[in-house]
């Protein structure tokens, strides 16, 4: 086993210091394949840890509310596969044009290119299919993925840090950050940056935007765990809250974003964000109303008894 030295030199505006950050952990070989070499990235790991506490708060949560854990378990494997699928299956679409190009790239997750609104559809269809054939409730389930994401997303973000990917516009915050695959990036995209109305200057630091929803993301696990412990009314409400708080910070971070995926000139991760608040405003009152009327009338029919 062997340490790369594969580094990012990271530095801040605001912080006299130089960070070097790896993005391979490290690597291996495989005596039995040939002696192929196998890398292990920091991205997979980071990932995989905000995976793994995710799904261990979402069980702890399931066990409370006496949720089958088999079934649970069941969910968890098929809406993974969903979700890597879907998170794919969505960046490469739009993406096509490259991708046509290098198709044996598409398998190459390691490099990034997982788009969340993407994987959240795919690991929601596969839970679905999951729910009706276990007969387990997908709305409670909804409620439990959506903390159990912020969790995952929250964490996850900070592979696109070892990547360094996944940042904004120029800054001259005292966070603005930069480095030597920050300024390379700028430099090879510029006519994408152009295309798209967007100057980009690699003198210049960049937002840590990776940082901006990572931070959004733990602030919204906090709120709907208050929720959970005081205020949970009914069926749905935590993941109408959750899709309500994502979409907001993704809305406006991703206006700040600098790899976003285009339909013309419209940046889709911010279409589907305003679509999600409107729709999931709307259903969160409604559900509400209806709630507080079925209050109502059973204390009335109490009352009459």
């Amino acid at each position: 086993m062997e340490f790369l030295a594969d580094y990012a030199r990271v530095t801040f505006a605001g912080i006299d210091k130089i960070f070097e950050i790896p993005a391979v952990a490290f690597q291996f070989t495989l005596p039995f394949a040939g002696g192929t070499e196998v890398s292990i990235r920091w991205y997979g790991i980071i990932i995989a840890f905000g995976y793994t506490l995710a799904a261990l708060f979402g069980g702890r949560i399931a066990y409370t509310w006496k949720m089958s854990l088999s079934v649970m378990v069941d969910v968890l494997i098929y809406g993974t596969f969903g979700g890597i699928i879907g998170a794919r299956l969505f960046y490469v679409i739009f993406q096509w044009d490259y991708y046509a190009a290098h198709p044996a790239e598409i398998f190459q997750l390691w490099e990034g290119g997982l788009a969340i609104y993407g994987g959240i559809i795919g690991g929601f269809i596969a839970a679905y299919i999951t729910c009706k054939v276990e007969k387990l409730s997908f709305i409670k389930l909804l409620d439990i993925a959506g903390m159990s994401l912020l969790i995952g997303q929250g964490i996850g973000r900070w592979g696109n840090f070892t990547n360094q990917e996944a940042f904004g516009t120029n800054t001259t915050l005292p966070w603005g950050m930069s480095s030597n695959k920050v300024v390379d990036y700028i430099v090879r995209n510029q006519a994408f940056f152009e295309e798209h109305n967007i100057k980009m200057d690699p003198a210049i630091p960049v937002h840590p935007t990776f940082l901006y929803e990572s931070l959004w993301c733990a602030l919204g696990f906090v709120i709907l765990y208050i929720m959970l412990k005081k205020y949970r009314k009914f069926d749905g409400q935590l993941f109408l809250g959750y899709g309500i708080w994502y979409a907001i910070g993704r809305s406006v971070i991703e206006g700040l974003r600098t790899d976003s995926l285009y339909i013309g000139p419209v940046r889709i991760s911010q279409l589907i964000s305003i679509l999600v608040i409107a729709a999931f405003a709307a259903a969160l009152v409604w559900f509400s109303v209806k709630y507080a009327k079925e209050q109502k009338k059973s204390v009335l029919i109490t009352d009459k008894e």
